[in-house]
């Protein structure tokens, strides 16, 4: 009988989890008019070169100063208003009287102009007030929910007016079938988006949206030694959602890629379908899906490699994030298998997960599947759910945050470092 898995196979099986979000997307149907595509506005300032290695998202201040999340880089900085200069405000070493823990974490906006920083680690939330300084530590509402609380592929995380938090909440895996000598275990294909109260922790359910469903099969060889695989389907159905300061949650749904929205007490209302030119896939672009897939899927596996090797006694080490003591044999990485051609459907998706953002402005900004001159377009949607804008943002940026009046904050890499370009709207 094949033991439960241990603590480094839910380490293992996040990895898979994250890797299968970055490279999923959702299928497409009908088709009606839409806005012309316009580029996005100049760029009118760009940060200094080297403060910071990566940009996962961007928390706006005010007189222009922004705090900004430098995953790689396992630091907050606090930037100027000319994005000139920056400041440390978390660290790794522990420099700064405060600690940015092995894995990854995330800025949620606070009361005024404070933010939360959510550390996984220790399970703890860290309030950093509008000059950059930590002023006290919370709890997480539920430890099982804090990696859901760093944003990302997970949808953004915002208080309401009332002082509730909303973000995506967990969900179980299927208990373990057994099938010879493998456990199979299936996630669930859909996820709720709640709401609590975290003075009195009340939580209660807004809706559920669609989400990555994966399958993870763990195998117990007759050396004792365990193998785990995969199988990614780079097309499944998928939703994604974002939610406003008011309490209104958005979910975008990607089957028929329309806007549903949810009132703080509880009316649904659906918007009509949003235009898209909607691109039917030849088999020959199905087999470039699974090709490509797979080639995006053997290149990060070799760097998971190349980072693991030699952090333990084994050749495949687990890493300090994950491991027991060094030397510990740890489990290998695993297996992932890609979906044939024949399994995917007739139409490429209009967006992938963790496409939709809330701007500052009211509006919902949908990366979709659509690229110009190499970069992705973004539908604009109001609060009805009406397309009103197309905007297309340059190639090799992502747009990592809002400023009031249409400005956008976008994250380019620029060798080992990356900048910041903040431009408007038009």
């Amino acid at each position: 009988m094949i033991a439960m898995i241990p603590h480094t196979h839910h380490a293992m099986r996040s990895r898979i989890l994250a890797l299968s979000l970055a490279l999923v997307t959702a299928p497409a149907v009908a088709q009606r008019s839409a806005p012309p595509v316009h580029p996005l506005g100049p760029v009118f300032r760009v940060s200094a070169p080297g403060l910071v290695s990566t940009v996962a998202a961007v928390r706006t201040l005010p007189g222009g100063r922004l705090l900004v999340n430098d995953l790689v880089g396992r630091r907050i900085v606090l930037f100027d208003s000319t994005l000139a200069s920056a400041t440390t405000v978390v660290d790794s070493s522990g420099s700064t009287g405060t600690m940015f823990g092995a894995r990854v974490a995330g800025l949620i906006p606070f009361r005024g102009d404070s933010t939360l920083f959510v550390e996984p680690s220790s399970l703890s939330m860290l309030v950093i007030d509008p000059v950059g300084k930590v002023a006290r530590v919370m709890a997480a509402p539920r430890p099982q929910d804090i990696i859901y609380l760093i944003g990302g592929p997970f949808g953004t995380p915002v208080f309401d007016s009332a002082g509730h938090l909303i973000y995506r909440g967990a969900t179980r895996m299927t208990p373990p079938a057994m099938t010879g000598g493998t456990q199979t275990m299936t996630q669930p294909d859909s996820a709720p988006i709640v709401r609590v109260d975290l003075a009195t922790r009340k939580l209660d359910t807004v809706a559920f949206y669609r989400i990555l469903q994966t399958t993870v099969r763990l195998t117990q060889g007759d050396n004792g030694t365990m193998s785990m695989s995969t199988k990614i389907n780079p097309l499944q159905v998928l939703d994604d959602w974002a939610a406003f300061p008011d309490g209104t949650v958005a979910i975008v749904r990607g089957r028929d890629f329309h806007v549903d929205f949810i009132a703080p007490d509880g009316t649904h209302t659906s918007a009509a379908k949003i235009p898209f030119d909607w691109e039917r896939l030849s088999d020959s672009a199905k087999a470039h899906v699974v090709d490509s897939t797979r080639a995006v899927v053997d290149s990060t596996m070799a760097r998971m490699r190349e980072r693991l090797k030699g952090t333990s006694g084994t050749a495949q080490g687990a890493t300090s994030r994950s491991a027991p003591a060094r030397g510990a044999p740890t489990p290998p990485l695993p297996n992932v298998d890609i979906v044939s051609p024949e399994e995917l459907p007739d139409y490429r998706p209009a967006f992938v997960s963790g496409a939709v953002r809330a701007d500052a402005d009211g509006k919902l900004w949908i990366r979709t599947s659509t690229y110009v001159n190499g970069g992705p377009v973004y539908d604009v949607v109001n609060r009805k759910g009406e397309l009103t804008d197309r905007v297309s943002v340059p190639r090799s940026r992502v747009i990592a945050g809002f400023g009031p009046n249409g400005i956008v904050y976008m994250a380019v890499l620029d060798g080992k470092s990356a900048r910041i370009e903040e431009a408007r709207v038009r």
